[in-house]
């Protein structure tokens, strides 16, 4: 009986192992990181051949194909949450705000953040556009100095990969 669950706690931890790099991989990946990705490819399948080896082995075991499921749905929550934390690459957040623009900017520009000013016409007249491209891991204090100035402004954020250039943001 000890030995069953101990199996199916094995089988577990390995996909929950294999599943977090493939899921961080699969962020390399995208990121154009190729030989971060390549290194943690070998990681992912050496560790599921591993897995898959001793679920073959004890296929009859109920329990193991319930850990092997589990496994894999912990390891994708892990792998987000572990790339969460990493926080790889930028990101380009664009503000508009109604009344509080200059107040924005300025307030980000003296915490070091690079903001570029774009006019634009809205459906209730001219706005403008503050447009900052600033690594992931800045994200957070960045939303935290707009919120403490307009909680109404309208924020989108993307990811950007910068192709050339210098990002006078990053000087911190």
């Amino acid at each position: 009986m000890f030995e069953s669950f101990f199996g199916a706690f094995i089988i577990m931890v390995m996909r929950v192992c294999d599943v977090t790099i493939g899921t961080f991989r699969t962020i390399l990946v995208v990121h154009g990181k190729k030989y971060h990705a390549a290194i943690a490819g070998f990681f992912e399948v050496l560790i599921w051949i591993f897995a898959m080896r001793y679920i073959v082995q004890n296929m009859d075991q109920t329990i193991n194909l319930f850990a092997y499921a589990f496994g894999f749905a912990a390891g994708n929550i892990l792998g987000v949450k572990l790339e969460e934390k990493v926080a790889l690459g930028y990101v380009q957040i664009n503000i508009i705000s109604r009344y509080a623009t200059d107040k924005i900017a300025d307030t980000l520009r003296l915490s070091r953040f690079a903001v570029t000013l774009l006019p634009g016409e809205g459906g209730a007249g001219g706005v403008t556009v503050l447009v900052i491209i600033i690594r992931r891991k800045d994200m957070k204090n960045v939303m935290k100095i707009v919120d403490e100035i307009d909680t109404k402004a309208f924020i989108t954020i993307q990811h950007s990969r910068p192709y050339r250039g210098h990002i006078h943001g990053a000087r911190k």
